[in-house]
């Protein structure tokens, strides 16, 4: 993350903030495999990277998404279920967290970036 005054500065997040981010990571995993199947239709969704806030009050979620023409649409859909993710998360979290965290999905475009580049270099 950077600083708004000092943008060549990185400001890490800490240890406890990694270690939420991996649990949010793998419950909201688990929880996506788990619902999807009814939420999501046959799309193929991963979580590729979970950061939250210091005050760990919101997480940004980074997600694959997969087996789908639309993925805008798709992306649409996973935000119109925050709520019941955010649910069934908290079902598996809420021996670990006080609060869960409020949710925001993005899409990890991350894999089409790599794929454009091969494509140039092999041109």
């Amino acid at each position: 993350m950077l600083h708004a005054n000092f943008p060549y500065l990185c400001v890490m997040e800490s240890m406890r903030q990694q270690k939420i981010s991996r649990m949010i990571q793998k419950e909201l995993g688990t929880t996506i495999l788990r619902e999807g199947k009814d939420l999501f239709g046959g799309a193929f969704i991963t979580v590729t990277k979970v950061t939250v806030t210091k005050d760990l009050s919101l997480a940004k979620i980074y997600l694959s998404l997969f087996g789908t023409k639309d993925k805008h649409a798709l992306l649409a859909l996973v935000r119109h279920h925050t709520k019941d993710l955010r649910y069934h998360m908290g079902q598996g979290l809420r021996n670990q967290l006080r609060v869960i965290p409020e949710l925001q999905f993005f899409e990890d475009d991350s894999l089409d970036y790599i794929d454009k580049i091969d494509n140039l270099l092999k041109t």
